[in-house]
């Protein structure tokens, strides 16, 4: 009978998963950018502070999305001198065995000194310097602030900057070092892809041949922050806006958004990793860096992302 007992148990633990749990770290981050790098999955949020302390970067790795790493102060405002407030929303890209961390910072207006800027570094927790000693991008072009700055790699091997607040969103060819823009064919840098509700927080990807674009709206101190999309055949779009798919619930958590997108592609596993702001906290800064899984429909389109407090399950790279 204890022999029969205990093959139960052991079959029962056997098929208990673990789950990473919402919030995935410690600690008041926002603006995540998750990626795997080097078969590890990696984030790089925002430190969400009044706009006067917000004058570092942390990253946090994990092989298996339970189990965090935090690498303290990967870039700060000592490493980029320019940087004097707001430093937000990084996004990190690698390339011929380097690793470059463009930044938004010092919440610029026209004629201020900011924007978006570029860091280099020979891994992904740094230490990062200052790639061009100034910003890349520190004017304001179409309407859209340099922020919120998000950069695509296409299937001809272009690399694209995509960015934008004050509801207004451009996209540029990057040079291949990183260092400036290329012009479009009709000569133009800057190019406006607005949808229809964008405010900020792009987002894009391509699968099954066509470019998905997802972005933030709302007011990101209030709880309905929320995340909408368009799909589209071109990078350049046109993005019509097809709906909301990740927003707040009020028994989990409000002000669910500016997130990034995580893909497995050899589990064929999607993540959303987003931004949301605890029950419990009404102070606009107490926000929290969250991952739950994002599907498909047999159409492509994308799923209502369901909001949780157990997370993802525990799941490691091949």
């Amino acid at each position: 009978m204890k022999t029969i007992f205990m093959t139960i148990l052991c079959s029962m633990l056997f098929v208990v998963s673990v789950h990473a749990g919402n919030p995935v770290f410690d600690g008041w981050y926002a603006d995540p950018e998750g990626i795997i790098i080097d078969n590890e999955y990696w984030i790089f949020p925002t430190y969400s502070a009044p706009y006067d302390k917000q004058l570092h970067l942390d990253a946090f790795s994990s092989p298996d999305l339970v189990q965090w790493t935090k690498h303290e102060r990967i870039l700060d405002n000592t490493i980029v001198p320019w940087i004097r407030r707001a430093l937000w929303a990084p996004a990190i890209v690698q390339k011929d065995g380097k690793f470059y961390l463009f930044f938004g910072a010092n919440d610029v207006h026209e004629g201020e000194i900011g924007g978006i800027g570029v860091a280099v570094a020979d891994r992904p927790d740094g230490p990062f310097k200052d790639l061009l000693g100034k910003p890349l991008i520190g004017k304001i072009h179409n309407g859209a602030q340099p922020i919120d700055q998000f950069v695509f790699l296409d299937k001809d091997g272009q690399y694209y900057m995509i960015y934008g607040g004050w509801s207004h969103c451009n996209i540029a060819r990057l040079r291949e070092d990183f260092t400036g823009f290329l012009p479009f064919d009709d000569d133009s840098i800057f190019k406006e892809i607005t949808p229809k509700g964008y405010v900020e927080g792009p987002v894009m990807f391509r699968k099954d041949g066509r470019y998905y674009f997802m972005w933030s709206e709302g007011g990101w101190g209030g709880p309905h922050y929320s995340v909408a999309y368009a799909i589209a055949d071109s990078p350049l779009g046109p993005f019509k806006r097809i709906g909301k798919v990740l927003q707040q619930d009020p028994q989990i958590a409000t002000g669910a958004g500016h997130h990034s997108v995580i893909h497995d592609p050899q589990a064929d596993i999607w993540y959303a990793v987003y931004h949301r702001r605890p029950l419990s906290e009404t102070n606009p800064n107490h926000r929290v860096t969250c991952i739950d899984r994002m599907y498909f429909d047999e159409k492509g389109f994308i799923k209502p992302i369901k909001i949780t407090h157990e997370g993802v399950e525990k799941h490691t790279l091949n």
